[in-house]
Formats: structure tokens, C-alpha cells, sequence
């Protein structure tokens, strides 16, 4: 990709605000489209990335929620994470398509 070297050619910074926009969208519409597919794996989700706790505690002890919201917020905030997770390589991509052409010389 390269960029003109006239410098009428260049973008305002009205053209990149948008652009940011653009991308900004794109990122939080895939976070939303990752989450909501793992979402209804939630449960799995806790119970695999619990095991390792899980398989330490003593054999009549289980784990608790220590505050009201916990039973709830616990996998929500766990499948938010992963779904982040599996989402970083297109949300990196965004980020570069944003940054990459202000970092390079037109023509290199």
C-alpha cells in the first residue's frame, strides 16, 4: 500500500477520525459476535479453566461465590475474556490497518 507523496493527497483529519470509527465498530461488533457464540458455552468454559483449581481443593470441599453477583458475573466476565482471546488476531489487524500507514514512508 502506498501513499502519494503530495502532500494535497494526504488525508484530514476529519477522513481519519472516521477511519478510527470504521475500525473502532468493526471490533466491538466482532468482540459482540464472539461472545455471543461462546456465550452458551459459558458453563463449559468455568468448568474447563476450573479444573486445575478444582482438582487441589480437599475431596468434601467445593468452590463458593463470595459476593451476590459471582454465580453470574463469573462466567460472564470468563467468556468476555475468551472471546477477547480468540478475537485479538482480527482485532490486531484492525489496529494495523489503522497505525501501518502513518508509519511508513510512501514508496519503502
Amino acid at each position: 500500500m502506498s501513499i502519494a507523496l503530495d502532500p494535497a493527497a494526504r488525508m484530514p483529519l476529519t477522513e481519519h477520525l472516521r477511519d478510527l470509527r470504521k475500525r473502532l465498530v468493526r471490533c466491538l461488533l466482532l468482540l459482540a459476535a464472539v461472545f455471543a457464540g461462546l456465550f452458551p458455552f459459558a458453563q463449559q468454559l468455568y468448568t474447563v479453566i476450573s479444573e486445575p483449581l478444582r482438582r487441589f481443593l480437599p475431596e468434601s470441599a467445593s468452590m463458593i461465590a463470595t459476593s451476590v453477583t459471582s454465580p453470574f458475573l463469573t462466567p460472564f466476565k470468563l467468556t468476555a475474556m475468551c472471546a477477547l482471546f480468540v478475537a485479538m488476531p482480527l482485532l490486531l489487524h484492525q489496529a494495523w490497518g489503522f497505525l501501518a500507514p502513518g508509519l511508513y514512508r510512501p514508496g519503502s
